[in-house]
């Protein structure tokens, strides 16, 4: 099939460094840049979307303290919604991905990315944070029910003159252009939709749906069965 004869690839490009310039940005870019030229060599065109998490840091502790979701937040999921291919890179703090990349997919609701094929990536200033992405990155994303490539990024200061940084970025891209050539998420929601226990705005971790007057909590808070808890 040739590009004429579909429609371009949708891939959102997430963000969440807030330095300028960033090294998680710049990662971002390069590997969008080969998603764009592995899909070009099988034909096909793709329509990037940048989406910086910085920009949605003034609704985030709506988001996440009452769920309420502002307009740039709308759009964001909106836009993840739509994607064929997500590409996700965050810088590393104190050892783990930013409270910004993190809390921004904690929002998300659980249905939101299933069968998604995500490339997923990561910066730092030592290679001692190197399995962030696979350890911590990755075991968000599969809760999630996403379709992470093989390849994940990390780069760490040195490994910006090192060429085998971009072999990996382009391993990954080329996994992600196969992974949406393949029609995966359409073809696992077609056939395994139903069996989801889908529960809009899951991800949240509502506190409200715990019932707090139960005996196990009245328990758990230092009461006895059947009594209040001790104040």
């Amino acid at each position: 099939m040739t590009s004429t004869d579909q429609r371009p690839f949708r891939v959102v490009v997430v963000n969440a460094g807030v330095s300028d310039p960033s090294s998680t940005k710049m990662l971002a870019d390069r590997l969008a840049l080969r998603v764009e030229a592995a899909a070009q060599r099988d034909g096909h065109t793709v329509e990037t979307k940048n989406l910086d998490l910085r920009e949605l840091l003034p609704e985030l502790s709506g988001a996440l303290a009452s769920g309420h979701l502002g307009p740039r937040f709308t759009a964001a999921i909106e836009a993840l919604a739509s994607a064929d291919g997500i590409i996700a890179t965050a810088p590393v703090y104190k050892a783990g991905p930013s409270g910004l990349f993190s809390s921004f997919f904690q929002v998300l609701d659980n249905d939101l990315l299933i069968a998604k094929p995500v490339i997923l990536g990561a910066t730092a200033g030592t290679a001692r944070h190197a399995l962030v992405v696979d350890e911590q990155m990755r075991s968000m994303f599969a809760y999630l029910r996403t379709m992470t490539a093989p390849t994940s990024v990390f780069a760490s200061t040195e490994d910006w003159q090192d060429n085998a940084l971009g072999k990996r970025i382009d391993r990954a891209a080329r996994e992600l252009v196969v992974l949406m050539e393949t029609g995966v998420e359409a073809r696992i929601k077609d056939t395994s939709w139903n069996s989801y226990q889908h529960e809009y705005g899951s991800a949240g971790g509502n506190e409200l749906g715990i019932d707090l007057g139960s005996d196990l909590m009245r328990l758990a808070a230092g009461g006895t069965l059947g009594g209040p808890a001790r104040s």
